[in-house]
Parts: C-alpha cells; sequence; structure tokens
C-alpha cells in the first residue's frame, strides 16, 4: 500500500496433504438458470462487464470508463469489477456469468444449493479487494453480499449456545456487505465504541477478517479475526449455521483467519468492541541522508529509537526507506495526547536537528492529534484540504468518501507484492546489525516499508491471546512488524486501446521488487507473512500463511466442504 495513502488515513488513519476435488464448472447453456431465476426473481440478473463492452466496441468511452475506475466506490457498486484488475502474468479480472444480489441468508443458502447441485463454479464478492483475484471467475455464479448490510451494536452480546454465565461482551453484528468506512462512522462516530477493522475504507469486512483482519491499532486490539465473536455462514451443503466457540467451533475456528470464500460463505459476523481511546494521533516527515555513512547511521538510530520508545501497544504504521538515501515516517499512535507523542518523539527531532548538515527533513515534522470520534467523520475530514476524496458520481452518498492516497490502489494491476514477518530479535544485538544490513541493500534496489501494527510483538497482552488463537500463522506474536515490497501500475484491460496492461513494465517491477526482497529472504528464510498481503507466486505459501495451524484447517475444510465447491488461488485444499 502506498506511504500517500497512509499518510492521508493518519491525519485524519504445514501438511501438503492432497487437494479436494473441485466441481466441473457446468457449461452455462446446460445450466437450468431459470430454476434460480423463478426462486430469486430480480435479486438474480446476468452480469454486464463495462470493460467487456468497452473491449468489444473496440475502446468506445475508454477514457472516460478508466477514470471512473478511479473511483472505488464505483468498482464496489458494480458486480462486473474489482478493486484490483489483475497481476501481471497471475490473473486477470474477469466477469462472473450470473450474479445473486443477495440480500438475506437464504438467498445465499439458494444460490449455493443450486451450485452445488448442478456443478456451477461459485465464488463470491464483498469489498472485492483480493490481491489474488479470489472474488472473481469467468463464467460462474457470483454471490454478491453487498445488500447484506445491516449493523447492529449490542451491549450484551452472548454468542448462541453459550453455557449459563457466559460473559456478555459490548459487541457489533455487521453484515457481510458491509465497508469498514461506514462501519467506523456507525460504532465509532455515533456510538463511541471502537471496532478493530481495516485502514482502507472501502474495505468489506467479510474478507478482512476471514483473512485475519491487520489495523492500523492492531497490536493494541489484536487482528480483526481475534475479536470475532459469533459469525452466520453457509456452507457448501446449502446449510445456514451459527458458528462461535459452543456451536461448530471447528468452523469456527476456520473463518478466524483461515482464508475468505474457503469454508462458507459468511452474511453476517459479530465483533467485540471496545472503548474508544480518547484521541489519535500521527508523526509525519521525510528524511534524507547527505551520503551512504549518514544513511545507515540513520536507519540504525531509527530503528533503535523504535525499540527502545515506540515497541508498545500504541503504535502502528509505517517507516518505508526509499531511493536516494530517503526515509519517511507514517506512525499512528492511539490514546496519546499531542503533549505525549512530542516527548517520545524529541529526543530523535533534537538529534536531526543537531546533524542538520548531514540530513536534510522535508519541511518541519507533523504531529496531529483528533478526537477519536472524528477520525472517521466525514463531516470533519471534509474540512482538512487533501485528505479525503469523495465518491463523485450523481446521487453519491455524501458520506462516501476515502482517503486520498487510495487513489493509486482503485482499479490497480498488481506487478508485485512481497512481504514477510520480522521477528522482535532483530530490534536488539547483533539482530538489529542484520537488519539494518537488510534494510539498506534492499533500499537501493526499491522502496522497502516496514509496517509495524501487522506484526502484534510489543502489543497489549491480552490482544495478543486473543490472536493467538486463530488461524493466523503465530509467528505474527513473535513479529515487530511485516516487511512490504511491492509495485504497482494503472487501471488497465487486456484488448482495450490506450488502456492495455503493460506488461514488460510489469515483469521489469517485479524483478526489482524480487532484488530488493531477497535480503529479507536470507535475514528471515523462513519467515511466515500476511495471507491477505502476500505474493501470488509464493512457494510454501501453507505453511507461510498458517504455519502449524494448516492440518487443522485442512480438517475441517474436509469436514464443511468436502467436494471442494469453494476454492480460490492458495486457499486451504487446493
Amino acid at each position: 500500500m502506498s506511504i500517500d495513502r497512509r499518510k492521508f488515513m493518519l491525519l485524519a488513519g504445514a501438511s501438503c496433504a492432497a487437494p479436494l476435488a473441485g466441481p466441473v464448472l457446468a457449461k452455462s447453456g446446460r445450466a437450468p438458470w431459470g430454476e434460480l431465476a423463478r426462486r430469486l426473481g430480480a435479486r438474480f440478473q446476468p452480469v454486464r462487464s463495462p470493460l467487456v463492452a468497452c473491449r468489444d466496441s473496440g475502446g468506445k468511452g475508454a477514457d472516460a470508463l478508466f477514470a471512473s475506475l478511479k473511483n472505488p466506490y464505483r468498482i464496489s457498486d458494480d458486480p462486473a469489477l474489482t478493486q484490483t484488475l489483475g497481476w501481471t502474468d497471475g490473473w486477470t479480472s474477469a466477469p462472473s456469468r450470473y450474479v445473486v444480489a443477495a440480500e438475506s441468508a437464504t438467498d445465499v443458502a439458494a444460490a449455493v444449493d443450486f451450485a452445488r447441485r448442478h456443478n456451477v463454479r461459485l465464488v463470491t464478492k464483498g469489498g472485492g479487494h483480493s490481491y489474488f483475484g479470489n472474488s472473481n471467475a469467468a463464467n460462474s455464479l457470483l454471490l454478491w453480499t453487498k445488500k447484506i448490510d445491516r449493523i447492529e451494536q449490542h451491549d450484551a452480546f452472548v454468542p448462541a449456545g453459550a453455557p449459563a454465565g457466559s460473559e456478555a461482551h459490548k459487541a457489533v453484528s455487521i453484515g457481510a456487505g458491509c465497508l469498514w468506512g461506514r462501519i467506523y462512522r456507525e460504532t465509532a462516530v455515533k456510538h463511541g465504541r471502537y471496532v478493530q477493522g481495516g485502514g482502507c475504507l472501502t474495505v468489506g469486512v467479510g474478507g478482512f477478517v476471514l483473512g485475519g483482519g491487520f489495523g492500523s491499532f492492531s497490536k493494541g486490539f489484536g487482528t480483526g479475526a481475534a475479536n470475532l465473536l459469533e459469525a452466520e455462514i453457509v456452507t457448501a451443503d446449502g446449510k445456514i449455521r451459527i458458528a462461535n466457540m459452543w456451536q461448530d467451533p471447528e468452523l469456527f475456528f476456520a473463518f478466524r483467519g483461515g482464508g475468505g470464500g474457503t469454508f462458507g460463505i459468511v452474511t453476517r459476523l459479530t465483533l467485540r468492541t471496545f472503548d474508544l481511546p480518547a484521541t489519535i494521533g500521527a508523526v509525519l516527515f521525510d528524511v534524507t541522508a547527505s551520503d551512504d555513512q549518514a544513511w545507515r547511521t540513520l536507519v540504525e538510530k531509527v530503528m533503535t529509537f523504535y525499540a527502545d520508545s515506540l515497541f508498545n501497544p500504541h503504535w502502528g504504521e509505517q517507516i518505508r526507506f526509499g531511493s536516494g538515501r530517503k526515509m519517511s515516517v507514517a506512525l499512528t499512535a492511539y490514546g496519546l495526547d499531542k503533549t505525549q507523542i512530542e516527548a517520545a518523539w524529541k529526543p530523535f527531532f533534537g538529534w536531526l536537528r543537531a546533524h542538520k548538515d548531514t540530513y536534510s527533513m522535508g519541511g518541519e515534522p507533523m504531529i496531529v492529534t483528533l478526537p477519536a470520534r472524528d477520525f472517521w467523520n466525514p463531516e470533519i475530514l471534509k474540512q482538512m484540504p487533501g485528505i479525503i476524496l469523495s465518491d463523485d458520481r450523481p446521487r453519491a452518498s455524501p458520506d462516501n468518501v476515502f482517503w486520498a492516497g487510495n487513489l493509486s490502489e482503485a482499479g490497480q494491476v498488481l506487478h508485485a507484492y512481497k512481504s514477510r514477518w520480522l521477528p522482535q530479535g532483530l530490534l536488539k544485538g547483533e539482530g538489529r546489525n542484520r537488519l539494518v544490513d537488510a534494510i539498506i541493500a534492499g533500499a537501493s534496489e526499491w522502496t522497502i516499508a516496514l509496517h509495524m501494527n501487522k506484526g502484534l510483538a510489543g502489543g497489549d497482552p491480552a490482544a495478543v491471546k486473543r490472536s493467538l488463537e486463530t488461524a493466523t500463522n503465530p509467528q505474527m506474536v513473535d513479529a515487530f512488524g511485516l516487511l512490504i515490497v511491492a509495485a504497482e501500475g494503472p487501471p488497465a484491460w487486456p484488448g482495450i486501446p490506450g488502456h492495455i496492461p503493460d506488461n514488460a513494465l510489469g515483469r521489469k517491477e517485479a524483478a526489482g521488487v524480487a532484488r530488493a526482497f531477497a535480503p529479507f529472504v536470507k535475514l528471515v528464510p523462513d519467515g511466515g507473512c500476511y495471507l491477505s498481503e502476500a505474493d501470488y507466486f509464493g512457494r510454501d505459501w501453507r505453511e507461510a500463511y498458517w504455519g502449524g495451524n494448516y492440518p487443522r484447517l485442512l480438517r475441517a475444510k474436509r469436514t464443511y466442504d468436502p467436494t471442494g465447491m469453494f476454492r480460490g488461488h492458495h486457499t486451504v485444499g487446493t
């Protein structure tokens, strides 16, 4: 994810068992689609792709179409589109043949039952942010959950089937079609509660939680999966289930980080909520070193400073290292006021100013704090120029806003994306020296980013404990952060003149990313990664995503989806 998006946001924030057999895709002419149409009425429709229409017309209206693809809400509202349009040499977004615009779990069950009986490929789209393209497939039936969007706050939620006297939680139940921007408005802005969600306002709740779910404040609150209390799920047999620690516990385990669209279709999630911190703050600045020795000293200094002063539950987000010996800091802090943030950073900024002939800063460091309720409030954010962009379609909701930096991601074609958890041992002694060596070597090839919120080491002990109970690779709790090295291009699609994917550039940039990533492979040869932000071509992905949890996930897959109805690239059982 780009630093620009984060900066704008911060201102506001094992076992290789045999694969399961999948259903043979029925030719669309042979499936009795009329049966589904009669049962669901207008909720069943053919999919009409604007990309296909543009291609078939020889590119008519292409410039206007691709300009519109920089609006993530426009993409989200079209069942034919996905937020990422492809991956160089990996996949290209392809529209389904038909869509079920589900309004309830009953609609989802009808579609699942039809697909199972007639061997039709089924895919699911919520927010449509899958980097691996698992929310689209040509000639498939799309289950679109966008209209399942109810949000309900709870003062004392007890999961179904829990023993008498079980703890009641403050919680929020969320329909699978909801996007995080709306969830934050309903939960934080209106009700003064915090729910652990994603940083991007247009990411969907379902894929986020099922993928594990790291957000800006995960060191303090744990992952999204760790805070899931209960889920309503439609499994491959067409049954609507309520899964939690007491009912279908193995399915519940699998849904907490086992991967979206893998074990069933989620229709509602209930997540634990927390007291909203009084403030959310950010520290933003850039600094450039004058020569190679100064560059090494700067990298050593910032990593030492992080380990000594920021390695705690309050701090998250990014430090980036790039070409020209430039470091960019965009870190968030929750629950700290401006005085506390300034005091924490005073020694580091004092050191930079004492060496101003060696280090050039791109203006004065920016330290901002906001009341936490304002962090996701569109009315407040619109008063801060350059922070957000709005849905520019006629009659769009004024609440449809997104961080300005997300513009680079809307409709992107990924060229490369590599990530690795970095263990906390690299923050001290000889480990820190080796980390600094890898950062300097990697940044000489491509910009690298350390996402401090996507490793739970140094986090709140209760949050860490909850997160360890999920399916995510346990390496996350020993990691101080997640290294990400990535490259992407603008919206493009095959066959449309002037907007054809630049595969030559994509391969060139992928090679640069690989060179930048290589020092970290040597540094952490058996490192895992966050499955929602990983390499499409990654090897040993079962171990990387889930570690020793994979055999348990595979058993759940064989129990709840024995024929492999729900499948995708690098999902359990494939």
